[in-house]
Formats: structure tokens, C-alpha cells, sequence
């Protein structure tokens, strides 16, 4: 029985343990400049996926512009031939 009433023991958190936080123990503005830089990081993430769907974009209009009759033919889904 005693094995058992150590083990309870061990289980139970401490409150001083949860007591302090990281949050508790950071500058206040130390935090605010952290949260500051991680909204401008994800900006910069926004307009180069942007950018990025952007040129895409670009890329697949001027490879439709620059197709030739013989491309658009065969990307055609009608049978031409039924109409000789």
C-alpha cells in the first residue's frame, strides 16, 4: 500500500510549476516585437505566393497566345475527321 501512495504523489502537479509561464517570464515588448515580425513574415509569404500565381498566370497566356492551329487542333476534343 505504500508503493501506492507514492505514486499519487508523483502525479500530482506541483502549483509553483504552473504557475509560471513563458508568456509570465518574456518583456512585454519583447512579445509584442516577436508577434510584430511574425504578421510581417507572413506578409512577405502572402505576396510571394501571389507573385508566384501571378507569373503563373502570365506564363499560361502566352503559351496559349504562342499556340499554333496544329495545337489547337489536336487539343480539340471535337473528331474533325467527321467532317471531310
Amino acid at each position: 500500500m505504500k508503493k501506492k501512495s507514492k505514486q499519487k504523489n508523483l502525479s500530482k502537479p506541483k502549483k509553483e510549476d504552473s504557475a509560471v509561464t513563458l508568456k509570465d517570464m518574456i518583456n512585454p515588448e519583447l512579445l509584442k516585437q516577436l508577434k510584430n515580425q511574425q504578421e510581417e513574415l507572413k506578409a512577405v509569404e502572402e505576396q510571394k505566393k501571389e507573385a508566384e500565381e501571378q507569373r503563373k498566370r502570365e506564363e499560361r497566356r502566352l503559351k496559349e497566345k504562342n499556340k499554333s492551329f496544329e495545337d489547337l487542333l489536336n487539343e480539340s476534343g471535337m473528331n474533325w475527321k467527321e467532317f471531310k
